[in-house]
Formats: structure tokens, C-alpha cells, sequence
């Protein structure tokens, strides 16, 4: 399975960084890039709309 060894990934590189990604320098948009977006596919999201459907309901 996927999603276990992506989660297990970003936990490692997570622990590697801990302390820059908790300072005042590591901002939102780098957590999203860095950690959100690959979570949320490692999970089957289509993050980046590949699939081109409407935004809206």
C-alpha cells in the first residue's frame, strides 16, 4: 500500500527538520508544498485538479 510508506516519509523528513519547521522562518505556504499537498495525495486526493473538474459545486 501507498499511503503508508508516503506518511512514513514525510514523518522521517519531518523529525529530520523538526526544529527549522517549528521556527518563525518555515512559513505556510512551504508547509502545504512540503507536507499537506503530498499527505492529501498520499490519501488519493487529486490536489492539483489532473482530472479538470469544475472548482464549484
Amino acid at each position: 500500500m501507498m499511503a503508508p510508506n508516503a506518511l512514513a516519509g514525510l514523518i522521517e523528513r519531518f523529525d529530520s527538520h523538526r526544529e527549522m519547521y517549528r521556527s518563525g522562518r518555515y512559513n505556510e505556504t512551504q508547509l502545504r508544498r512540503d507536507f499537506l499537498d503530498p499527505l492529501f495525495r498520499a490519501l488519493g486526493w487529486d490536489v492539483d485538479n489532473k482530472k479538470g473538474y469544475a472548482e464549484c459545486p
